[in-house]
């Protein structure tokens, strides 16, 4: 039977990291061994005290429907860490909890973005912003920025890249898949831009605020310029700080009818977000903070260890992350060099295949010639992938 499906299909496709993840299962079944550097969630275990928060919601019975917009005591914690952790004040019925920060910015495109709408969307970026853009009927525009500016979108870039058309500005800082952060001075001058052109909305993805290193402040567009708020969303979430992913809770914060129209989109998609996992990130934002601290401490000793590893590896050149647990390695080079590969997605592929290293083509997050490399993996396992990539590339 041939089935006609709907247009919007045509127009996305497959996550790329979802798909690298699954091709190294294949071969793990096959009996090969792959060490797995594209995956994009935290190696360590939810912390305990999460878990029992979780544990003691259901011998409570706390298992069922709750709010569409998530419960009122995890609103308040959500509320309650953007005053202490950004200096932000929300009311909540400015506040939307969803299923990961997928479903947030899910929801923010269909409640804003009208058929051929702009969406500017710096390159590197999260694969999934441009699909989610063009299933809202939008049109993602990019703006590429490469190792040669740190990977980060300057101020003339996006006054060139702004029309009349254009509706929303995404940023995303510590970013993913680069690790690198915007600072103050940077974000302020895009904050001037954006100032300029009232028209357009900023969406903030700070998923990766708390993984941040040299023990770095983190900042975001807000803070540098208040008087953008009423024309930017804040999204946030508990799976890569708190090792939550499996959980599913992310939340956004914004102007009150714009997160009323988002809370709409979700009411006829998912409704709420598991009850059970809005208890374990209540407990997440107000429970004991080390947790965060320790694996960020972690993940920097890491990032220093792999990106010396790579830089020592003939044809890449990888700058060094702010935070997050990824770098962007330049591999152009070592494409050149090597034998029956031409782009980032055969040389990915080879390294699959000859060397049982599982990494994400930089094509698949907008920009060709790279790659992702994860380091949430323990240290024998990284010890262990720059061995085999240096013994294959020299």
């Amino acid at each position: 039977m041939n089935i006609k499906l709907a247009s919007r299909v045509g127009r996305i496709k497959p996550s790329p990291t979802l798909a690298v993840t699954a091709k190294a299962l294949q071969l793990r079944q096959q009996g090969i061994d792959v060490i797995n550097l594209a995956a994009g969630e935290p190696d360590f275990d939810t912390p305990d005290n999460i878990k029992a928060a979780a544990q003691r919601a259901m011998q409570a019975g706390k298992t069922k429907y709750t709010p569409v917009a998530g419960t009122a005591s995890l609103k308040q914690a959500i509320i309650t860490k953007f005053k202490q952790d950004n200096k932000l004040n929300y009311g909540k019925e400015e506040v939307l909890v969803s299923n990961g920060g997928k479903q947030s910015f899910y929801n923010l495109c269909q409640a804003l973005i009208d058929k051929d709408d702009e969406v500017i969307i710096p390159a590197p970026y999260w694969v999934s912003y441009p699909d989610m853009v063009l299933l809202a009927d939008g049109r993602p525009v990019f703006i590429e920025a490469g190792q040669e500016q740190q990977f980060k979108i300057t101020a003339e870039q996006l006054t060139a890249a702004i029309t009349a058309r254009t509706k929303l500005f995404v940023i995303n800082s510590p970013s993913n898949p680069t690790g690198v952060c915007y600072n103050e001075a940077e974000l302020t001058a895009l904050a001037e831009v954006l100032k300029q052109h009232p028209h357009v909305w900023i969406a903030t993805d700070d998923m990766y605020e708390h993984i941040l290193f040299a023990q770095q402040a983190f900042v975001n567009i807000l803070n540098v310029c208040p008087e953008l708020k009423e024309r930017t969303i804040v999204m946030n979430g508990v799976s890569k700080a708190y090792s939550m992913t499996g959980w599913r809770i992310g939340y956004a914060a914004g102007p009150k009818d714009l997160i009323s129209a988002m809370s709409k989109i979700q009411s006829q998609s998912t409704s709420n977000p598991s009850s059970i996992s809005q208890e374990a990130a209540e407990e997440a934002l107000t429970g004991p903070q080390d947790f965060v601290q320790m694996m960020s401490s972690d993940f920097e000793q890491r990032h220093n260890f792999v990106v010396d590893g790579l830089n020592a590896i003939k044809g890449i050149d990888c700058t060094p992350s702010q935070g997050t647990f990824y770098c962007f390695a330049n591999i152009q080079q070592a494409i050149t060099d090597t034998a029956d590969v031409s782009n980032d997605v055969e040389f990915a592929t080879f390294l699959l295949e000859r060397c049982g290293v599982a990494v994400v083509p930089g094509s698949a997050f907008g920009l060709e010639g790279y790659m992702r490399i994860s380091f949430a993996n323990s240290r024998d396992n990284l010890t262990a992938a720059l061995a085999k990539l240096k013994a294959v590339l020299g």
